[in-house]
């Protein structure tokens, strides 16, 4: 189909319970902010090759760009709006795909309380790009950002950390010796990310730092340090780890800096002063560091500092 018929067909559905949209049929979108809150924005981009693979099913594809932005939200303590979606298409994108990864879209809308309100489809002859902008709303300076970490602050994370890293070495068989179940369950960690809304905002109150985890746990936990001017030291023991993670390190012990550097876990970092109390969630909190006066990250191990050769992933 051509790029009018898609948009009428597959992301017009889309966009239809969001009066501000007005049926795709503008260039642009009106977003209404409540009184006394403050909208919050974040735009990220998978891309075919580096956040997915050409084989993976085109509705995971479609809900992990939307969930790698909503995740960003939740660190931020927000409550889901609307989105935009920026799609670059290669020429072999079929019909078929067009459905499937629209189809993942209305799936999460419906998860995640979202809708679509506005976007723009071109073609390119590289890889696939798919770009999302998803806007939230907060009570106004409620949300935690990353510069205020104090010494004495206590550091956390939820879920577990590293099942994205290995879950691209699984998918790109580099765990062969990972039991078939452990495989499944990091590859769907991998391409199926679970933002931490509920816990975001719950932790809006208590957390004087925060941001979500993609990059990598001790190259995020760098620019919390950064932007609050001081140090943090974890434990690499304390570290949440999955049963399949656990596995994987117990077999090939070397790739703990994958599990603390990799990436893609899509998980809430944050720090909180002492005092305070955890929120009751349904989502696993764990305590993993302290933050102290000074600069950078320390990671130890039984009490002795963990050499790692770099802090995060990077894209150049």
């Amino acid at each position: 189909m051509g790029e009018f018929e898609f948009i009428a067909k597959l992301l017009r559905p889309l966009a239809a319970d969001f009066p501000g949209a007005f049926d795709l049929g503008d260039d642009t979108a009106r977003l209404a902010v409540p009184p006394g809150e403050e909208l919050v924005v974040k735009t990220d981009a998978v891309v075919c090759g580096v956040h997915f693979l050409p084989p993976h099913d085109p509705g995971l594809v479609a809900r992990k760009a939307l969930r790698v932005n909503l995740s960003d939200l939740a660190a931020a303590g927000a409550r889901p709006l609307a989105y935009q979606l920026a799609l670059v298409l290669p020429d072999d994108i079929d019909d078929a795909w067009l459905e499937a990864f629209c189809a993942g879209l209305a799936a999460d809308q419906k998860t995640y309380g979202i809708a679509l309100c506005g976007g723009d489809t071109t073609s390119t002859p590289g890889a696939l790009t798919i770009a999302v902008t998803a806007f939230g709303t907060a009570p106004a300076a409620t949300t935690p950002g990353r510069g205020g970490a104090r010494p004495g602050d206590r550091v956390f994370v939820s879920g577990t950390i590293g099942d994205g890293a290995l879950g691209l070495l699984a998918n790109t068989g580099r765990l062969p010796q990972a039991s078939a179940a452990h495989r499944a369950f990091l590859d769907d960690r991998y391409l199926l990310p679970q933002p931490r809304l509920a816990l975001g905002q719950h932790l809006r109150d208590v957390a004087s730092a925060g941001m979500d985890v993609s990059d990598g746990l001790v190259g995020d936990l760098g620019h919390i340090c950064q932007r609050s001017a001081v140090r943090a030291v974890i434990d690499a023991d304390k570290v949440p780890l999955s049963e399949a993670a656990a596995a994987v390190l117990a077999r090939r012990p070397e790739l703990l800096e994958t599990v603390l550097t990799g990436g893609d876990d899509y998980e809430l970092l944050f720090t909180m002063p002492p005092g305070r109390s955890l929120p009751a969630t349904d989502v696993a909190v764990t305590e993993i560091g302290v933050i102290e006066s000074g600069s950078g990250v320390a990671v130890e191990r039984q009490g002795q500092p963990l050499p790692l050769s770099r802090a995060s992933y990077t894209h150049r």
